[in-house]
C-alpha cells in the first residue's frame, strides 16, 4: 500500500492530481479525500510563523494566477519576513485595495509595526502605515527575497505557472493547495530548523568534517602514488 505521507508530500512538488494517480496508483477521489483530511488537521496558519523581532523587515508582493480560465485572475498577495524567509501572511483575491487590506489584517499583530517594502502599486500605500512602509523599484533590491520566493512557488506549484495545464478548476481548491504549500514551506525554512553544523576544531582535535577531509586527502595521495609506479 502506498504511503499516504509520501503522496501528500508530493502534492507540494509540482505534480498534478492525474500525475499523482499515475505515479502512486491511487484514485483521484481517494487523493482528494486524503488531502482534505490532512488539510483539516492543520493548526491555524500562524502556528507556522515564528514570532517577530524588533528589527524585522517585511517584503510585500503580489503574484498572478488564474482559476478555470485566464479571464478569472486570482492574485496571491504575500508578506515575507526577510530574517526568517517565512511567509508571515498571505491572501488570495483581486488586485484591489480591499484585498491588500485583507493581507494587512492577516498579519500577526507583532509584525504590523515592522518596516515594509513593496513596489509602486497604489494599494500598498493606501493600506500599510506610511511611517513604516516604503515603495521602491526592483533596482533598489529591497524586494529581492520575495521576488525569489515567487520563483520558488512557480517551480514547485504548477497552479501558479503562467502557461500550465495543471491550473485549479475551482477557487476552493486554489485556496486549499495554496495554504497547504505555504504552511509546510514555513516549517521547512532553514531558519525554522534546529539543526546546527558540527563544529570544526583547530589543532589536534578533529571533528567529523576534518577526519573526512583528511581521509579523502590521504586516499588521493595513494591513488597518485600508485599511478606513478611503473
Amino acid at each position: 500500500m502506498v504511503a499516504k505521507a509520501e503522496l501528500l508530500k508530493a502534492t507540494r512538488e509540482r505534480i498534478s492530481l492525474r500525475g499523482l494517480a499515475r505515479v502512486f496508483g491511487v484514485g483521484r477521489k481517494t487523493i482528494k479525500q486524503w488531502f482534505k483530511t490532512a488539510l483539516q488537521a492543520l493548526p491555524r496558519f500562524q502556528a507556522s510563523v515564528q514570532p517577530a523581532q524588533v528589527h524585522d523587515v517585511l517584503e510585500l508582493d503580489e503574484l498572478w494566477s488564474f482559476v478555470g480560465t485566464k479571464k478569472h485572475q486570482v492574485w496571491l498577495w504575500i508578506a515575507l519576513c526577510r530574517r526568517t524567509r517565512q511567509v508571515v501572511a498571505y491572501t488570495l483575491g483581486d488586485r484591489s485595495t480591499q484585498t491588500c487590506q485583507q493581507l494587512y489584517n492577516n498579519l500577526p499583530e507583532s509584525y504590523r509595526t515592522a518596516q515594509s517594502y513593496s513596489d509602486f502599486w497604489d494599494a500598498y500605500k493606501n493600506v500599510f502605515p506610511k511611517a513604516s512602509h516604503q515603495a521602491l523599484g526592483k533596482e533598489a533590491g529591497q524586494t529581492n527575497h520575495v521576488e525569489r520566493w515567487n520563483n520558488t512557488l512557480r517551480q514547485r506549484m504548477a497552479r501558479f505557472v503562467r502557461k500550465t495545464l495543471s491550473f485549479s478548476k475551482s477557487l476552493a481548491a486554489h485556496h486549499m493547495f495554496t495554504k497547504w504549500f505555504i504552511f509546510h514551506y514555513n516549517l521547512e525554512c532553514p531558519s525554522s530548523c534546529t539543526w546546527k553544523p558540527l563544529p570544526i576544531f583547530r589543532g589536534r582535535k578533529r571533528s567529523f568534517h576534518n577526519s573526512a577531509f583528511l581521509s579523502l586527502k590521504n586516499s588521493s595521495k595513494i591513488v597518485k602514488n600508485n599511478s606513478a609506479t611503473p
